[in-house]
């Protein structure tokens, strides 16, 4: 099992429930995939962006750290693909 990290920028208009319901999924995503989460959280609640996504100048980034097989990754992403609240993610693979 590797060890990963993974910045996932989300838009900064969602309300207090909306973005617990979103931490929940993106948490999930991950350990329904293989991966057990070591640590996850705000990292920042609004930072402005170099550039507009989506229209959007600010966002929530949300860090998550954990281990998971190599083939967890792509469907990791894809699923965070799918929510809409997901406006950017980066996964970084950690060295052992």
């Amino acid at each position: 099992m590797n060890k990963y990290e993974a910045m996932v920028i989300i838009k900064p208009d969602l309300s207090d429930e909306d973005k617990k319901t979103l931490f929940k999924q993106i948490d999930d995503a991950v350990a329904k995939n293989g991966g057990q989460i070591t640590q996850s959280g705000v990292w920042s609640e609004r930072r402005k962006l170099y550039f507009p996504i989506n229209k959007f100048m600010e966002g929530i980034y949300y860090l998550v750290a954990f281990g998971a097989p190599a083939a967890a990754i792509k469907e990791v992403r894809n699923i965070y693909k799918l929510n809409e609240n997901i406006l950017r993610v980066l996964f970084t693979r950690m060295d052992n």
